[in-house]
């Protein structure tokens, strides 16, 4: 099935029924009264998280959704039908945006959490209610509110405790499938990776977490080039961020250099995400003789003026994955007790997460923009006259 992780849908909901005008009409009951019953509310509208779902796809075929409105009152005091909610099913780690106000009305993040995006209309009210001591016979009545009428955007982030960043074919889908059962596609060739792949990297019975794996970057992917930075949202929710580099790439590249112009990017992107704990994997190791290997890698970490860990490991072999992988679970249960026990610690993460959105956001919009207007300067230089084609008519 195609990956989405974005779509615009119109969500309207229901309705709520009129009021009804009636009087009591029975034989033997002069002056029955009035007898007119109220609406029903119209349906709600509601997007529900469900682990069934991976993809926003469904959502840019059908992106009108409209709950039914409910029934109009009637005779004998009896109220109309409530219009029945819509509940929209959409993946875990689903972020609801307002179009029109740019409010984020929500974000999904647990198997069956509700939200409501649209409130349906409140009933009319019938004759009935407003019989009174003076008013005996009212013919007075009321109709049903209007449902509320929403345009949302639909931002898929997937959910992942350890995000994966680097260059194309730097090993990071190699890394993915050697730590864990995931198998995202692997070839000698750029940009082989098109979507996030999940991976669950169990260290021992009872401990595990989730990696993610984006596609590659390259230099100006802020500004469009390759597959853009649009791909980096998926890392907004991951606590740390595994940096993989190619020791010995196949053009004879320098290593420091690629790491330097992932970090720029990450940084023109979200200042906030570039400031996320960052570990150094120096990947495919086994392709540097063994008695160079140690001057190598350090020589990488010396031109960088590295200051936090690094790990070196051949993700082909796996070598190395598992003490990464350990001290990333160690890692991950540290920052987890100390939010348990520091309620300002989990505070502050929350604020990150939620800078890192907003800036995400505004970065993928601004990145939209250029593509929009780089188009549009396509068509202008486009010229008809260059495409005429003269014919001549001879007469033999």
């Amino acid at each position: 099935m195609k990956f989405v992780d974005e779509a615009t849908i119109i969500v309207e909901a229901g309705n709520g029924g009129h009021g009804c005008l009636s009087f009591r009409r029975e034989k033997y009951v002069p002056r029955g009264g009035p007898d007119g019953g109220d609406g029903g509310d119209g349906g709600s509208v509601y997007l529900e998280a469900s682990d069934s779902l991976n993809t926003l796809v469904d959502y840019q075929f059908q992106r009108k959704h409209k709950a039914p409105g409910g029934e109009q009152g009637s005779g004998r005091n009896c109220t109309g039908t409530k219009g029945e909610d819509l509940v929209l099913p959409v993946p875990v780690g689903t972020t609801v945006v307002d179009v029109d106000t740019h409010e984020v009305l929500g974000d999904l993040t647990r198997i069956g959490q509700q939200l409501k995006v649209a409130q349906g209309g409140f009933h009319g009210l019938g004759n009935t209610r407003f019989k009174s001591s003076i008013n005996r016979a009212p013919r007075q009545t009321s109709k049903g509110s209007e449902g509320e009428l929403r345009n949302l955007r639909l931002e898929l982030k997937v959910l992942a405790d350890v995000g994966l960043l680097g260059l194309p074919n730097a090993g990071k889908s190699t890394f993915i499938r050697s730590v864990s059962a995931a198998t995202p596609k692997v070839a000698d060739y750029p940009f082989t990776t098109l979507v996030p792949n999940l991976g669950v990297v169990s260290v021992q019975m009872h401990q595990s977490f989730v990696i993610a794996d984006i596609p590659g970057l390259i230099e100006g992917a802020a500004e469009g080039a390759g597959l853009g930075v649009r791909f980096l949202k998926h890392l907004v929710r991951t606590r740390l961020l595994l940096h993989l580099v190619d020791v010995a790439p196949y053009d004879g590249s320098s290593p420091a250099h690629a790491v330097k112009v992932i970090a720029h990017e990450l940084e023109k992107f979200s200042e906030t995400l570039a400031n996320r704990e960052r570990w150094l994997v120096l990947n495919k190791v086994d392709m540097v003789p063994e008695e160079d290997r140690e001057a190598h890698c350090q020589a990488i970490v010396d031109e960088l003026g590295w200051q936090g860990p690094v790990f070196r490991v051949s993700a082909l072999s796996g070598e190395g994955t598992k003490p990464l992988t350990q001290a990333v679970m160690r890692w991950i249960e540290e920052r987890a007790e100390e939010e348990a026990e520091n309620p300002d610690a989990a505070e502050q993460e929350a604020l990150k997460r939620q800078r890192m959105d907003e800036e995400a956001r505004a970065g993928i919009e601004e990145e939209r923009q250029a593509r929009r207007a780089a188009r549009e300067e396509d068509d202008d230089d486009f010229d008809d006259d260059d495409y005429d084609v003269e014919v001549v008519y001879v007469k033999d």
